[in-house]
């Protein structure tokens, strides 16, 4: 997929809001409260893109592409639930995600099915994104050489993730259109960044 990765999309995915460095401590400190957000975070990608598949089943380069990143996922949180285990920690249960949900509220809920579906490719990508972030100031920030490692690998894979989301919407859409709208959502993203509050028992 990386071959047909068009130069503007590589040139606009950039975040307009670091992560406060805050919030690597924090995390460090709740490891459990990180780990277990973590693992459900995993097992939402890995759900949202079934579902994608099966709500644009006709839409081919899609659903060969967003196959793989089903079993990828879900390797993820399998792995994230070894490291539990192996930590003596408890996989705990599920918080509401207050980012996602914010995010959410920006999709376009009346708009044409084109749009719809531009927004859904774009809310993926921007969640996959700040999960990027978030894994490279884990994997820089930790005190914990083991765990950077851990979170260097995460933050690999997420790299990979949000170029697809992008890549895929502009396979379907008109590019202008993918660019225009994907810049609104960073800057939605980054109103949203400042106005939440910095937490170290959740990835967003």
């Amino acid at each position: 997929m990386s071959e047909i990765l068009s130069e503007h999309t590589r040139n606009i995915l950039g975040l307009q809001l670091p992560t406060d460095p805050r919030w690597v401590n924090l995390a460090e400190i709740q490891l459990e409260e990180i780990l277990t957000d973590h693992a459900y975070c995993e097992q939402k990608a890995a759900l949202t893109c079934i579902s994608l598949i099966q709500k644009n089943s006709d839409k081919e380069l899609l659903v060969e592409e967003l196959s793989p990143i089903v079993t990828e996922e879900w390797g993820h949180f399998r792995m994230v639930l070894a490291e539990l285990k192996k930590r003596s920690l408890k996989l705990g249960r599920p918080r509401k995600d207050i980012y996602v949900n914010k995010l959410l509220q920006f999709q376009k809920k009346d708009g044409s099915p084109a749009e719809r579906f531009l927004d859904q490719m774009l809310l993926m990508a921007l969640i996959e994104a700040r999960s990027c972030e978030r894994f490279k100031r884990l994997s820089e920030g930790m005190e914990d050489v083991y765990m950077r490692s851990f979170y260097r690998k995460f933050m690999e894979s997420e790299a990979g993730h949000y170029t697809l989301f992008i890549t895929l919407a502009e396979h379907y859409i008109d590019k202008k259109t993918v660019r225009k709208r994907w810049a609104a959502w960073l800057e939605y993203e980054k109103e949203l960044m400042c106005s939440e509050e910095v937490r170290g028992d959740r990835i967003h």
